[in-house]
């Protein structure tokens, strides 16, 4: 089976319930690969230890979560050393629960509440963050990395003004997680081939309800539902853009009625994402053109990915932002788009013409990746938006969205 004459991976999408009678994900086997590249990324850089405030980072290195409710928030953290075990502070009742739902890897000892103000909520005279910069230090000198410096990644400001005021030498971690991150293990490929099965399903249901008079709204909350309904632990955002709103793209949704002719494309983002473009009741040539170019670029961009390609050669083949109607890269930021995907969106690589010349990234085995093209019609109001996500193999791309994709397909046509 081939998309575009592209080979379809073979990664099994099993149902994700446990059981007996058939090998799905080994949960046990992809908590300790995600520890031991965390530690291989911490054992080649300069630092003593990660302090991890970001929710993907928390959970690579720790497996522990409380819901989609904490992200952004910067409440939760983690703290793992070159030789301790890894640390997670988080609501007192959270912790508690970690220590019961993992009781082979937490106890009260690498489990328990922590709090640094509730992002500014509770004022620093209290002085939560110079507890926490405290309690840090102290199990640096433990674990006898004191001396060395401590990588953070997304940390309030107040907390890294506490960390160095305790004589700290703070560095930056988040490139080393971006390195721990990048290659995926065959667990979190089948995890992940999983998510782009029920992201194959909504784009089945959303193909079989656009009509003229269904809101953008209304599809989203379609999506929503079959998600949750299919096993998705949380929708982080379902873009639904239709019509005149196409180009340029607003990211987000409306409640826009949908009308015949219009062209419309919906950003599904769960576990990882994807865009699919449909027309409702009829296509023009304008639209027909848009999507034969983005495909175009699309198939250009993954005849280029196999091991040991550097991105730069990637984004080479995606039109400047001039050419499709932006002032400059900036400017048209994310529409030719590449990124690796994981437990959070955008991981390594990231592939477009803002950073790719400057620092061109070497695609390897075992990275996962979305690619995603962007062309406006020449009606001035309609567009195509396409992605596929790709595993890298030694043999080369891999595509693991199988919904159809190589036409531009025709909702409900008259």
């Amino acid at each position: 089976m081939t998309t575009e004459g592209f080979p379809v991976a073979t990664t099994p999408a099993p149902g994700i319930q446990g059981v007996d009678w058939e090998v799905r994900v080994d949960f046990e086997r992809l908590r300790n690969y995600r520890l031991a590249r965390t530690r291989e990324a911490l054992e080649a850089s300069d630092l003593g230890a990660l302090l991890l405030f970001e929710t993907s980072n928390i959970r690579y290195v720790t497996a522990t979560q409380i819901g989609y409710w904490a992200f952004n928030k910067g409440e939760r953290y983690a703290l793992i050393t070159r030789t301790g075990r890894p640390r997670v502070f988080d609501f007192g009742s959270a912790a508690k629960a970690h220590r019961l739902q993992l009781p082979h890897l937490y106890d009260q000892g690498n489990s328990v509440g922590g709090n640094t103000g509730l992002q500014g909520a509770i004022h620093p005279r209290v002085g939560l963050q110079r507890r926490a910069a405290e309690e840090v230090r102290s199990i640096l000198a433990e674990e006898g990395v004191a001396d060395m410096p401590l990588g953070v990644d997304v940390a309030e400001t107040s907390v890294f003004l506490e960390l160095m005021g305790a004589g700290i030498d703070v560095r930056d971690g988040q490139q080393v997680m971006a390195d721990a991150r990048e290659i995926k293990s065959a667990d979190e490929i089948m995890l992940l081939t999983q998510a782009c099965a029920m992201v194959d399903g909504v784009y089945q249901d959303i193909f079989e309800a656009l009509k003229p008079g269904v809101r953008e709204s209304d599809i989203v909350s379609l999506a929503h539902a079959r998600l949750f309904e299919m096993g998705s632990e949380f929708v982080e955002a379902i873009n639904s853009i239709a019509g005149e709103r196409c180009s340029p793209h607003p990211h987000v949704f409306s409640d826009r009625l949908i009308r015949p002719g219009d062209q419309a494309y919906f950003d599904i983002i769960h576990v990882f994402n994807g865009y699919r473009t449909f027309v409702v009741g009829r296509a023009t040539t304008a639209q027909r053109d848009a999507f034969k170019r983005s495909r175009e670029w699309m198939d250009a961009a993954i005849a280029l990915v196999k091991p040991g390609v550097s991105t730069d050669r990637i984004a080479a083949v995606w039109p400047k932002a001039e050419e499709f109607g932006f002032a400059d890269e900036m400017d048209a930021f994310g529409l030719q788009f590449g990124h690796g995907v994981g437990v959070s969106l955008h991981e390594r690589p990231i592939i477009t013409r803002l950073n790719s010349f400057v620092d061109p990234i070497e695609i390897k085995e075992g990275m996962l990746f979305a690619l995603e093209t962007y062309c406006p019609a020449s009606d001035g109001r309609s567009a195509a938006r396409i992605e596929e996500e790709i595993v890298v193999t030694a043999e080369g791309p891999q595509i693991i969205t199988l919904f159809p994709c190589d036409e531009l397909m025709v909702a409900n046509e008259y």
